[in-house]
């Protein structure tokens, strides 16, 4: 299981800076009901504007 999750959105609450998310879970859908074949045809819902 990954360690460090990096995110470079320093929008969200949980962005802590030099790129790395705080956040203690991460959630990630797809854009509609498809399988996903690309990373753009997903969304992070973890995401909370700051």
């Amino acid at each position: 299981m990954a360690q460090q999750i990096l995110c470079e959105v320093s929008s969200c609450v949980h962005w802590a800076g030099e790129n790395h998310c705080g956040a203690t879970e991460i959630y990630v859908v797809n854009h509609d009901k498809s399988k996903a074949t690309e990373s753009a045809e997903t969304d992070c819902k973890t995401f909370e504007v700051r």
